[in-house]
């Protein structure tokens, strides 16, 4: 298997998805985490295409307070990731085209992961 990490705007990662599209790839995962650097918290998220035996990650850093675009356009079924990223982490996603405001799982505590 042949894999490649590859670090990318936020500004950017629509466009980059659709180019993945374009070329064949298909949505495997797309996963958040966050992370703090000097007390400053912020977010990585992951996402992960892959075509026959080639996987590229596509790697995107934002402040907690920044938000991103969504990818659905280009994959449908990546309202499935970015919902939970908004529910677990808080990560705004903007322009989802299913987007279950916050109700996607019913966790005890809202955004468990944000801090």
């Amino acid at each position: 298997m042949n894999m490649k990490i590859r670090g990318v705007e936020a500004g950017a990662i629509l466009e980059e998805a659709q180019k993945m599209k374009y070329e064949g790839y298909r949505l495997m995962q797309i996963c958040a985490t966050r992370a703090e650097v000097d007390e400053t918290p912020f977010y990585e998220i992951l996402y992960t295409f892959g075509m026959g035996l080639l996987m590229e990650q596509l790697k995107v850093s934002i402040p907690q307070t920044e938000k991103i675009a969504s990818i659905t356009s280009a994959y449908p079924c990546a309202f499935l990731y970015e919902n939970e990223m908004h529910d677990l982490f808080g990560v705004e996603v903007l322009m989802m085209n299913l987007d279950y405001r916050g109700n996607l799982y019913r966790t005890a505590v809202k955004t468990p992961f944000k801090n």
